[in-house]
């Protein structure tokens, strides 16, 4: 009788055939199971997120495998302001214009409700997190102003909304990416960086918490009048264990009227904060966060003639697009001419013309002077820029990919996956049809990663693969043996 074959020896074209019916979650245990099955499916990352007009749910779209995995409903109404290792940060706007936030994975419906963040100026333009977050265990930092940070830690009552960053006038905060250990890197629509440092995460009891001998009291509820507000949560079929949350405003809004919102087991009730002074009189229970700027103290106050290498001080005011990523260890700025194409006169000189959508990667030397100059390609590696915590990842010879490029968001009319070619100097659509349907019918909201494949710009080094050191080592050593 012929001996078993492994699972390991299935030959990959029924392995790929099989892995065309598993959805996102199956699709990357199978991917985990072995380094055989690991080399026949190509990987789900990176893909983009994209919601249909068609459709309730969104999609991730896989660059390499080129087909899109269905995810979660998200939260009518959710705006999408950061992604991060396969979570998303949905703001999820109340009644009086007050806003929740919410850590969602689309993959295992695992939802995450923040404290609230209690700040004059609503508008919060994007939110990293460190990974992994469990609901006694997170961190996360916001932009939450032209020139403001905030964050929130596990077992916090609030959001800490620090002093105002000092920038040049005129200036405004643009981007934030999360590094290892707590650390966020803050850029300006100038370029400055400034060095957000959160405390150490730490699991914690909230404050609310009871001890063990102590009963948890009821949470009043104040009764809403019908013809105020009627909240109701529905579940679809397809997604019969997620509720989403409809607003239905019935008559006369009253700004007093305490909300109550429930979101799947967790309960958040916002509070008008005319009413409810929570301010100076409680402490928000986060521990001390700072923040610096990167240049050293004796480049203040920022100035881009000295930051960055000509003819780059004089760009740097045209391009109005500006994300920052760490690539190996190094910080990168990535510029684009998000406006039309313009000749500038230099200084010096001469002129420089500005191409629109065109990109430009500047890299940190910390020991030069100026510290910001211009490079030519990535070593191989890619960046993916976006609302999501940006992305770095070696590119060559992974399917559907190229290496030395920029994949943003953005173009004309609605947004799409776009990438940069730094050799070509050309910007094309990366992904131009998503699960058959023309772009037009599409959104894409930013670029989605699984977090056991990422080698994501919160790491400051490893070897140029898109795998984890034991599976890369585990591939090494079966080379070898060929």
């Amino acid at each position: 009788m012929a001996p078993f074959r492994r699972w390991a020896d299935l030959p990959p074209d029924l392995l790929c055939r099989v892995g065309d019916r598993l959805d996102l979650k199956c699709y990357a245990s199978a991917r985990g199971a072995c380094t055989a099955w690991r080399s026949a499916l190509s990987p789900a990352s990176p893909a983009l997120l994209v919601l249909s007009d068609a459709r309730m749910c969104p999609s991730a779209a896989s660059l390499p495998t080129r087909r899109c995995f269905d995810l979660a409903a998200i939260l009518t109404g959710g705006r999408c302001v950061g992604s991060s290792n396969g979570w998303l940060v949905l703001s999820i706007a109340l009644y009086g214009g007050q806003s929740a936030f919410v850590l969602f994975n689309p993959i295992t419906t695992t939802e995450i409700v923040l404290p609230p963040l209690i700040y004059e100026s609503r508008w919060v333009s994007k939110v990293v997190f460190a990974p992994s977050p469990a609901k006694d265990d997170y961190a996360a930092a916001a932009i939450c102003d032209i020139d403001r940070i905030a964050y929130v830690t596990a077992g916090a009552r609030r959001w800490a909304v620090l002093d105002p960053v000092r920038l040049v006038t005129g200036d405004q905060l643009t981007d934030v990416v999360y590094h290892d250990k707590g650390k966020v890197y803050c850029l300006t629509r100038c370029g400055d960086v400034h060095l957000l440092r959160l405390p150490e995460r730490r699991r914690r009891k909230p404050a609310d918490e009871p001890g063990p001998s102590e009963q948890p009291p009821e949470a009043p509820v104040v009764p809403l009048p019908e013809c105020a507000v009627a909240i109701r949560a529905r579940r679809t079929q397809l997604h019969h264990n997620f509720r989403m949350v409809c607003y239905d405003h019935l008559g006369p809004r009253d700004q007093m009227m305490p909300m109550k919102l429930t979101v799947c087991s967790e309960t958040l009730i916002p509070f008008n904060y005319r009413r409810f002074a929570i301010g100076p009189l409680e402490p928000d229970l986060n521990a001390p966060a700072t923040v610096e700027p990167l240049l050293p103290e004796g480049n203040l106050p920022f100035d881009p003639a000295t930051s960055f290498a000509p003819p780059y001080n004089t760009v740097s005011a045209f391009t109005n697009a500006k994300n920052i990523v760490l690539c190996e260890g190094n910080l990168y700025q990535i510029w684009r001419n998000a406006s039309c194409t313009v000749t500038l006169q230099l200084p010096g000189g001469g002129h420089r013309r500005v191409s629109e959508n065109e990109i430009l990667v500047l890299r940190y030397y910390p020991r030069r002077q100026p510290c910001w100059d211009a490079v030519t390609d990535l070593g191989g590696y890619s960046v993916f820029v976006g609302r999501n915590n940006a992305v770095s990842m070696y590119a060559e010879g992974v399917h559907g990919l190229k290496g030395n490029c920029v994949y943003w968001i953005g173009g004309r009319g609605r947004d799409q996956g776009m990438v940069f070619d730094m050799e070509t100097g050309r910007s094309t659509p990366c992904y131009p049809l998503v699960g058959g349907m023309p772009g037009p019918l599409q959104s894409t909201i930013c670029w989605f990663f699984l977090s056991d494949i990422v080698n994501a710009s919160n790491n400051s080094g490893g070897r140029r693969v898109y795998q984890t050191r034991s599976r890369s080592r585990a591939e090494r050593a079966q080379d070898m043996e060929e």
